[in-house]
């Protein structure tokens, strides 16, 4: 099926909106839909720790892991994104999270790839649910470690607060840092 260039772009456009309207446009997390997103939290962490050493290292000393197990991130030059997660104390669910954003400049393209956040230290974690939403850039001190990246995750001297893994990318997007991006907390219903 071939996709006009106008159906697109309004497409683009219109997961921009979302991103950037994220946590207020976020439904409540319903009983069958927090489950859902357990399970496949879960299973994207066992993924992940799967495929790479120093996750699972960082798994085994973090107070928690915040699993974003799928992102939807399309731009053209105007670009958003958009995905609900579940905070893992101990592999249990403990409570969930939309995280959002918007950006403009040079890009064009969509992906959907997975996110994991280790929250090294309770003052980070303390911070994520206190926070009315937590920015990128502001609060912890965050280091995000890229699949070629080998030196940035010392797991033997934790020196941040949160590393942060982007993984399971699939689709045509270079930047997957969390640059304009707002973590809040979904209220469940």
């Amino acid at each position: 099926m071939v996709l006009s260039r106008r159906y697109v772009s309004a497409s683009v456009l219109a997961l921009a909106a979302v991103g950037a309207a994220g946590p207020w446009l976020a439904p409540a997390a319903h009983a069958d839909d927090r489950d859902r997103l357990a399970g496949d939290g879960i299973a994207a962490l066992h993924r992940l720790e799967d495929t790479d050493s120093r996750a699972r290292g960082l798994a085994r000393k973090a107070k928690a892991v915040l699993v974003f197990p799928s992102i939807l991130k399309a731009g053209f030059v105007f670009g958003g994104e958009t995905g609900n997660g579940v905070l893992l104390k101990g592999n249990k669910p403990d409570s969930f999270y939309n995280l959002s954003g918007g950006s403009w400049g040079l890009q064009i393209g969509g992906q959907d790839f997975s996110y994991a956040l280790f929250f090294m230290t309770n003052e980070s974690l303390r911070y994520l649910r206190d926070s009315a939403g937590w920015s990128a850039g502001t609060g912890p001190s965050v280091v995000v470690v890229n699949a070629g990246a080998a030196g940035e995750a010392d797991i033997t001297t934790l020196t941040h607060d949160v590393y942060a893994f982007p993984f399971n990318a699939k689709g045509l997007m270079a930047d997957l840092t969390l640059q304009g991006t707002k973590i809040s907390r979904i209220h469940p219903t």
